[in-house]
C-alpha cells in the first residue's frame, strides 16, 4: 500500500477552464458526440437550455484527469461512477475535488474508495460520484 494514502486525506484540487466554445468542438470530434446542444447556440436555446452546455463527459473527464493525476503509475483507475447535477457553460470554471473515504487491503494491493466532485465558480456542484483506485 502507499503509506502516505489515509482516510479523510485530500485529493489536490484541479482547477480548469474557463470553458470555451472551442473546447465543446473539440469535445464533440474527440468524444464523437455531435449533438447541437452543445456547439449550435441557437438549437440550444430553441431546445430550452439558454445556450450551449458542455458535454457532461467532458466534466466527468476532468474528475477523471485529477484522479489519474492524484494516482500516478503506481494505481489503476478499476472504477469510476458520477451522476451530473447541473449544467456547466462557456465561461464556466470548474473546480475537481476528491477525499480518500477508505483503504481496503487484498491479495493485488490496496483499493482506495474516493468521493469525488466538481463544482462551478458560483459554487454549484455540477458532478458527484465515487473512484477506486488500485495500488499494486
Amino acid at each position: 500500500m502507499n503509506h502516505s494514502l489515509s482516510v479523510g486525506m485530500e485529493v489536490p484540487p484541479l482547477h480548469k477552464g474557463p470553458v470555451t466554445h472551442t473546447d465543446l468542438v473539440k469535445y464533440s470530434g474527440a468524444s464523437g458526440d455531435f449533438n447541437p446542444i452543445h456547439t449550435v447556440e441557437s438549437f440550444a436555446i430553441e431546445a430550452g437550455l439558454g445556450g450551449v452546455i458542455a458535454h457532461g463527459m467532458l466534466t466527468m473527464a476532468y474528475v477523471g484527469q485529477m484522479l489519474t493525476d492524484f494516482a500516478g503509475v503506481d494505481a489503476d483507475l478499476v472504477d469510476f461512477r458520477v451522476r451530473f447535477r447541473a449544467m456547466v457553460r462557456p465561461g464556466d470554471t470548474v473546480v475537481c475535488r476528491g477525499v480518500v473515504s477508505g483503504i481496503k487491503e487484498d491479495d493485488s494491493g490496496s483499493l482506495v474508495t474516493l468521493q469525488v466532485d466538481a463544482e462551478t465558480q458560483r459554487q454549484e456542484t455540477v458532478v458527484k460520484g465515487t473512484a477506486t483506485l488500485r495500488y499494486r
